[in-house]
């Protein structure tokens, strides 16, 4: 870790010290009585913003602090729309949370923690979402702007979590800290800080990411805004794989009889080879919202008058006498009082957001024997590219809910997007080579339909058709549905998700120089895919069946030499995944099973991916340690997957010479996870079947998962 690095984490871990050293003053000396308690509740119904937190008692003996409320929600990133979430507390398979694998082992890794990774169930392949295809593999730890949690609560909210695994010199490290507090009923400010640091079990293969992210909200009656501030440093050493595979599936043949080498002591292709992406964003969305007042009526119950004291000494008469009174005042209905109150109902916003987004990513490397043909320079490479964007959306809402007719909400929005690329100039005849710029518009109109309130049916139907610039022939159409029907003490839940999106290649897959790869497409179909899925869900049960099919015609992908290329064809390709969980007493068993199929062979996936989990749940020490104790195993079938390119920082199809399938090789975990009040920890025993069976524990090929290894992690939740 560089000195400058070392400084900034101190700078971050000293300013999550002195905000919690700040609430928690701000509690003894009793500000916070004016806490905010505004927001919504689980069904995103708004809650009064004038209702206050529980009353402080501060004399010099006691101070009673406001039982904590916490409400928390994402934004969507076009408009700006709430979406609640819930607040992360649960205990249950916190080993898994940072997993690389991800939580049911759905990702095919390099093996070390912040590295490149490729989910092998289609459906979990989120495309161009990320602002570079170079930051698209690093998902697991970079976040967009709607992926950023918001906060209200009546008092400061801190959460520190931290996984410490293995030793100084193969172990890794991750640090995340999330702060909020309210200023006033309305407005909330806090950071968002996340560290990785993984030192890498082979050679060559360290990792550092760095976010730090500042947040606010103001949600007034009229005026409401969210904005962030986030920074994002991705460091990736580059080892390319191991020389030879027999290093994992004959370790004995490979030693000659001698002792077996360590992992950080098999030979790696790559020895000086290094990626770097640095991402800066600025996101504000806010809205202004007219509308009228209403009257609305409440009943509350009457102040009882105070008793007036009773004779010491009651004669028996007396006494049955006052019993029948009582009897009788009980049949009675409870004295109300009526209270007219004034509610603001919302009828129109009008709506903008803003985002600035600066991406660079870089590569360097001297090991140019063991890299494609070097096209720029023949002693070591340095490869560049910045991607600069400014995007505005202006739009205009007729709200969900202002009488009895409005049973949906209804958006129109007009959305404009600049964006300024550099590539390096592959003129070698030029001495001193200038840089190539790029420049793109994109202007979509489109339109929201949506119904958000209520328990029984919601829908959400968003279109955008392009209208200039590079977005002239595109369009894009997606539509989700959930009906809730209850069923005896069960809420059967049908959810129907489709699109239709006839969009052109990211900028990346037409355009890039460097000294290994070069593309320029300026005749690229633009994709056309199509989706439909459903997903029927039984709580009561531990049921969850979710199917779906997608069609793709012009799909663009990376071939067997790292070129980005368009088949001509269409491809098809099936899926079903069934979740069900068992119960027996404190003994659970959770099931995933995937199926899916590919009809072509530029897009291979592994037929099944499986997940199980068993393990006891109970309570102990007096019912407040809550303990989960289990073993789960991950697996996945047989196939040719995608190889790793380092100079491209990209998956691609394998070639023909040397191809090798991974998967058949199931990764076993144990396991002990806790929950004491506001703390979560767990110890786990990764990989504990570490040269058992086949021994072929490869996630991508050439890159054989971390050995057999003890981890941790803990998560404390503050409110004060």
């Amino acid at each position: 870790m560089s000195g400058r690095m070392k400084k900034r984490l101190l700078t971050y871990l000293w300013l999550c010290l002195a905000c919690c050293l700040y609430t928690q003053a701000q509690n003894t000396i009793g500000t916070n009585r004016n806490a905010f308690n505004n927001g919504r509740d689980a069904n995103g119904n708004q809650i009064d913003p004038n209702m206050q937190p529980k009353s402080f008692k501060n004399d010099s003996t006691e101070i009673e602090t406001a039982a904590p409320k916490l409400f928390q929600w994402r934004i969507s990133e076009s408009l700006g729309n709430q979406i609640m979430t819930e607040v992360d507390t649960v205990a249950l398979n916190f080993q898994n949370m940072n997993m690389e694998e991800g939580m049911t082992g759905h990702y095919s890794i390099l093996g070390n923690m912040g590295s490149p990774r490729l989910s092998h169930v289609f459906a979990d392949r989120q495309f161009d979402t990320a602002p570079t295809i170079f930051l698209q593999p690093l998902t697991g730890f970079y976040k967009r702007s709607d992926q950023m949690i918001f906060t209200n609560s009546n008092i400061p909210y801190t959460n520190l979590s931290y996984w410490p695994n293995g030793n100084k010199i193969t172990g890794e490290d991750r640090f995340k800290a999330y702060f909020s507090m309210n200023m006033n009923k309305r407005m909330a400010f806090g950071f968002n800080f996340d560290y990785q640091y993984g030192r890498g079990y082979y050679a060559n293969q360290a990792t550092s990411n760095f976010n730090a992210a500042v947040f606010a909200s103001y949600m007034g009656k009229h005026y409401q805004l969210h904005a962030m501030y986030n920074n994002y440093y991705f460091k990736q050493n580059e080892n390319g794989g191991i020389t030879d595979d027999g290093y994992i599936t004959d370790p004995e043949g490979k030693a000659e009889g001698s002792k077996t080498y360590e992992s950080n002591n098999i030979p790696v292709r790559l020895e000086s080879s290094s990626n770097r992406n640095h991402n800066m964003s600025v996101y504000l969305s806010h809205r202004y919202r007219i509308g009228f007042t209403r009257e609305t009526i409440e009943l509350v119950d009457k102040p009882k008058e105070e008793e007036k004291p009773q004779p010491r000494r009651r004669s028996l008469l007396t006494q049955q006498q006052e019993a029948l009174e009582v009897n009788d005042s009980l049949q009675q209905e409870t004295p109300k009082d009526t209270i007219i109150k004034e509610e603001f109902v919302p009828v129109t916003s009008f709506i903008h957001t803003f985002k600035i987004e600066r991406s660079r990513h870089s590569f360097f490397s001297q090991d140019l024997d063991s890299l494609p043909p070097a096209l720029l320079n023949q002693k070591e490479t340095a490869d560049s590219t910045v991607r600069i964007s400014v995007k505005n959306v202006f739009g205009i809402s007729l709200l969900e809910g202002f009488n009895k007719y409005a049973k949906a909400g209804l958006t129109a929005y007009l959305s404009h997007e600049y964006s300024k690329y550099t590539l390096m100039n592959m003129d070698t005849s030029l001495e001193d080579p200038r840089n190539v710029k790029y420049t793109e518009q994109e202007l979509y109109l489109g339109g929201e339909l949506a119904k958000r309130e209520g328990n029984l049916l919601h829908y959400n139907v968003i279109g955008e058709l392009g209208l200039a610039g590079v977005a002239k022939g595109q369009f894009k159409l997606d539509a989700t549905a959930d009906l809730n029907v209850k069923l005896g003490k069960d809420t059967i839940s049908l959810k129907v998700h489709g699109y239709m999106k006839k969009t052109l290649p990211s900028f990346y897959m037409r355009h890039y120089h460097s000294n290994h790869y070069v593309w320029d497409y300026e005749d690229m179909e633009k994709e056309m895919r199509m989706r439909l899925e459903g997903e029927l869900n039984f709580p009561l049960t531990g049921t969850n069946l979710k199917a779906g099919v997608e069609t793709i015609k012009h799909y663009t992908y990376f071939d067997s030499n790292a070129i980005s290329t368009q088949d001509g064809g269409t491809i098809k390709v099936a899926n079903a995944t069934l979740t069900q969980n068992f119960k027996l007493g404190i003994l659970h068993l959770d099931n995933e099973v995937t199926w899916q199929k590919s009809n072509s062979d530029v897009l291979p996936l592994p037929t099944w991916t499986l997940y199980h989990n068993l393990y006891i749940l109970t309570k102990i020490a007096k019912k407040v340690l809550n303990v989960q104790l289990g073993a789960d195993v991950r697996y996945f079938s047989e196939y040719y997957a995608p190889t790793y390119a380092p100079a491209l920082q990209q998956f691609h199809l394998q070639q023909e010479e040397g191809k090798m399938k991974i998967g058949n090789y199931p990764v076993i975990n144990v396991y002990a996870n806790f929950q004491l009040k506001r703390t979560r920890f767990f110890v786990m025993f990764y990989h504990v079947n570490e040269g058992m069976g086949s021994r072929k524990y490869f996630y991508s090929p050439h890159y054989p998962i971390n050995p057999r290894l003890l981890k941790f992690g803990v998560s404390w939740n503050f409110y004060d």
